[in-house]
């Protein structure tokens, strides 16, 4: 198990919160694993206004929902940029 301080409920709901607070309604963030890649952490809007989803691959559920976190963050810096 890993030594981080957030469950990965909490992780979900701060990327929800994130997500929602810059791109508008949130309709899911879940976590599922896939035999060939690994664990994939996904955010599912419910309109496609810059895009209908995101989705980051990890080793693990932590380093996924690390990863998508870090992927939005990385979004929404580029756009407050423009």
């Amino acid at each position: 198990m890993s030594s981080s301080k957030h469950s990965s409920s909490e992780r979900i709901l701060e990327i929800h919160a994130l997500c929602e607070e810059h791109f508008g309604a949130v309709r899911f963030v879940s976590i599922k694993y896939h035999s060939k890649i690994g664990w994939v952490a996904k955010v599912q809007f419910e309109k496609e206004v810059y895009f209908k989803n995101l989705t980051a691959d990890g080793e693990d559920v932590d380093n996924a929902l690390r990863k998508l976190k870090k992927r939005v963050n990385k979004i929404i810096k580029r756009y407050n940029e423009v």
